[in-house]
């Protein structure tokens, strides 16, 4: 589980970095958010610190990107 979480993680970091262009915000509702949290469950049971923070800090960011871009009300 400590692989699959962290793909997940590094699949979501780079939808994030793709997400960050213009006109590409949206892609944080379909390419970053659903691995970043699947990494973060999975990162939680198998109880890997480095893959649920990478996991967490990946989340948080796309949630403040959304939220400065009015994806989240």
């Amino acid at each position: 589980m400590r692989v699959v979480s962290l793909i997940f993680g590094i699949l979501a970091a780079l939808g994030l970095v793709l997400g960050f262009l213009p006109l590409f915000g949206w892609l944080n509702w379909i390419v970053v958010l659903p691995p970043a949290l699947l990494g973060l469950v999975f990162g939680a049971l198998s109880r890997d610190r480095g893959a649920t923070t990478l996991s967490a800090v990946v989340t948080a960011i796309a949630l403040l990107r959304l939220f400065l871009g009015g994806g989240v009300i």
